[in-house]
């Protein structure tokens, strides 16, 4: 064999191992890229469920405090439904979210027979519910972000990710003074 056949067939060979791994590099990209848009979308239906479960609470509530629930229904029918499409859209709907319940809690304070309700009691219940799966979502979607992102910025990968324009995922992050200050939830544990 000579020596150009020899180059020519290593050439080839290079070529086409490095288009295999491109293709999969570029496959490798959009699955991480989904699967972090897909937890986005779990946590916009685990907050859009939350809002239904407070809306319930908040019609509950009007049975006892009529001019207090109407406001907080108006409130949480206006922020219901949202589209949640980056963590930034997340964090306003859990500053919301977390402002509304506050609310909620006054009045129960205020209207003790309440808490003795028993829909309010199963409602709270669905609430606290929604609220771990949203705080489950906020970790899938994490693990998610920092995968996409590892790839993305690490070498050879990150060649492809600029080609592609495939970018960073912003981190859900937990608001430390929004924790501290938010209510007690009916049912919880102090």
């Amino acid at each position: 064999m000579s020596a150009g056949l020899i180059f020519l067939v290593v050439v080839v060979v290079a070529a086409v191992a490095i288009f295999f791994w491109f293709m999969n590099t570029q496959r490798e990209l959009v699955n991480l890229d989904e699967k972090a848009k897909n937890a986005l979308s779990q946590i916009e239906v685990q907050l859009n469920s939350r809002w239904d479960a407070l809306l319930n609470l908040a019609r509950t509530a009007s049975q006892y405090a009529q001019h207090e629930s109407e406001t907080l229904i108006k409130t949480i029918q206006a922020r219901r439904g949202s589209e949640v499409k980056t963590a930034e859209d997340i964090e306003a709907s859990q500053s919301a979210l977390g402002s509304v319940l506050s609310r909620l809690m006054v009045l129960t304070e205020n209207y003790p027979q309440l808490k003795a309700d028993a829909l309010f009691t199963k409602t709270m219940d669905a609430v606290n519910g929604y609220e771990e799966n949203v705080r489950m979502s906020r970790m899938i979607y994490n693990d998610s972000a920092t995968r996409m992102n590892r790839y993305v910025r690490q070498w050879p990968s990150s060649f492809v990710a600029n080609m592609l324009h495939f970018s960073t995922m912003e981190y859900l992050k937990v608001d430390n003074e929004q924790k501290r200050d938010a209510p007690v939830l009916f049912g919880e544990n102090k």
